[in-house]
């Protein structure tokens, strides 16, 4: 029961990590005059956020928002790319910023809870594994439930960041919209980039 628990788990993340990375993929094929930055940079300036860095950052899809030194990182694929995919990620980063600058209370709330659920989400495989070994040789399940509540924190996390994250998102389209940096099919494209 708990290998079939932890594998569906492992399964779902990744078919969801792999979707959206295909869809990114996707719409960075499609061009766009700006770079991630500068849209990024004038997303900023037309909600009145002057506080925030725009920075660069290694790796694949490792874009953020960093409340407590005030930069919105943007990786790799996001900060000089010239595409629609690069264009709605950094805007959806900008949305936290502006979430942050407006004082939105989930964005808060959801801040609170980062350390305690890295340390939960980094640990419970390991716990999980360690209880799984552990029944093996006592009967004993109180640690592979430990390692559950572990990863079922992680879950409820993802549940409260689910209204941030689409908050951001609708920030995002508003914004690209109404400024009419993306218009029509490419406005389409970044609201299906979004979705994921």
């Amino acid at each position: 029961m708990y290998w079939s628990l932890f594998i569906i788990i492992a399964l779902a993340s990744w078919a969801v990590s792999a979707l959206m990375e295909h869809r990114f993929k996707k719409y960075s094929r499609v061009g766009l005059r700006l770079t991630g930055r500068e849209v990024a940079e004038k997303m900023l300036r037309d909600n009145n956020v002057h506080n925030v860095k725009i920075t660069h950052v290694g790796g694949m899809l490792t874009d953020h928002f960093n409340p407590q030194n005030m930069t919105v990182n943007l990786s790799d694929s996001v900060y000089s790319s010239r595409s629609i995919a690069a264009a709605a990620v950094a805007c959806h980063e900008c949305g936290h910023a502006i979430q942050h600058a407006q004082g939105y209370a989930p964005l808060a709330m959801r801040s609170a809870l980062v350390p305690v659920v890295q340390f939960a989400s980094s640990m419970a495989t390991w716990v999980i594994l360690a209880g799984i070994a552990l029944m093996a040789f006592s009967g004993s399940t109180t640690v592979c439930w430990i390692g559950i509540i572990m990863i079922s924190m992680s879950a409820l996390f993802s549940i409260i960041t689910l209204p941030v994250e689409y908050n951001a998102s609708a920030r995002a389209l508003e914004w690209l919209e109404s400024s009419r940096t993306l218009q029509g099919v490419q406005l389409d494209y970044a609201r299906t980039s979004l979705r994921w």
